[in-house]
């Protein structure tokens, strides 16, 4: 590989974005410290000395549900989605092998050469369903997130197997259809805490967008200056993700602090995004999380995200809002919320100010 000058900014982005060899094309080259527009602002670095552990280690049993024991279990989930907004759960319904298997076929995708994966970046992927990159939008960032990701967009089981990587197109679409009735059944609880039954073409509507995502953290020499994902909250219902055994979550707490979501081997996490905060007129809380980059190894972890169609309407629901006596958010198209959340950097929580009741 010819020796790229990363001192010169707009080299370093061409080569890292534009060109798709990603952060980890940059390792690659002999990389041995982390070039300046990757150097996050000191408020936004994460210390990992005396870093908290997060409660919701504890992973909720799952198969309970369909016994004496769902009320205690559907209590356990609705305490999760009013306070931490995020949980961990197994006897999930997807197998151990298969999560495995996901962790493996997302090392392989990453470990392609560079214009294998090149030719999914946003500008000339053969589909508009799969799409490559590095960071979130990284001609918008203070500082360019430490994160390759591809992301598929779920259509049909057959675009998915015709458009989606050959490396692990087998198994995402497996991961995703293995984990929805646990979404379902989730989701179902929140809404019978609130005293909703929602209709199934409603559900339909509100779950129509299913995008499972592989992102890769590669090993950075100096983790204490950069960071895998800033501070941001999931837009959509609820984000099932599998972390691998390296670690790196973390959730902001009610006080302010942070803390790591252990990674538990079998276990996946679930949080809450903002169109359930909405939704429940705030009664459930969308979790604000970041991910830390580290040097003992390259992570990975595979994210599907749920949310509505983009022409559905989402605001609180009647029932809530009667129960409340007043409207917290505005009733809006997903479609404009999805494009003022993927218009900005990540900023905390600050997308849901958009659809704030005036």
């Amino acid at each position: 590989m010819a020796i790229i000058n990363f001192e010169d900014q707009t080299t370093l982005y061409n080569f890292v974005v534009k060109q798709g060899n990603g952060v980890k094309g940059m390792i690659d080259s002999g990389l041995s410290s982390v070039p300046q527009p990757f150097v996050q602002p000191i408020s936004e670095r994460i210390p990992t000395q005396n870093a908290l552990t997060c409660e919701a280690s504890q992973p909720i049993d799952l198969s309970n549900l369909n016994g004496p024991h769902h009320k205690e279990v559907a209590k356990q989930i609705v305490e999760a989605a009013e306070t931490l907004g995020f949980f961990q759960v197994v006897n999930h319904g997807v197998s151990v092998e298969l999560l495995e298997l996901l962790k493996t076929s997302a090392h392989e995708f990453f470990a392609q050469a560079p214009e294998e994966k090149a030719i999914y970046l946003k500008e000339v992927s053969p589909s508009k369903l799969v799409k490559y990159g590095t960071s979130f939008v990284p001609d918008k960032e203070k500082a360019i997130e430490w994160k390759d990701y591809v992301s598929m967009m779920y259509t049909s089981d057959h675009e998915a197997l015709q458009h989606w990587p050959q490396p692990c197109r087998e198994v995402a679409l497996k991961f995703m259809k293995s984990s929805m009735e646990m979404v379902k059944n989730v989701v179902n609880i929140l809404m019978e805490n609130v005293g909703v039954k929602l209709e199934e073409e409603r559900m339909n509507g509100l779950m129509g967008t299913k995008m499972v995502n592989m992102n890769y953290y590669p090993t950075c020499p100096s983790p204490e200056l950069t960071i895998g994902v800033g501070r941001h909250s999931d837009m959509g219902m609820l984000t099932v993700l599998l972390q691998d055994g390296i670690g790196g979550l973390y959730v902001k707490l009610d006080n302010g602090e942070w803390a790591e979501i252990p990674p538990v081997h079998g276990a996946l996490v679930i949080n809450i995004g903002d169109t359930l905060q909405i939704l429940s007129n705030g009664k459930y809380k969308s979790a604000e999380h970041r991910v830390r980059t580290t040097n003992i190894g390259s992570r990975v972890s595979v994210p599907i995200f749920t949310a509505p169609n983009p022409s559905e309407k989402i605001g609180p629901l009647p029932e809530v809002v009667k129960r409340d006596g007043v409207a917290r958010y505005k009733e809006l198209l997903f479609q404009d919320y999805m494009n003022n959340f993927f218009g900005q950097p990540h900023d905390g929580k600050k997308s849901l100010d958009f659809a704030r009741a005036e």
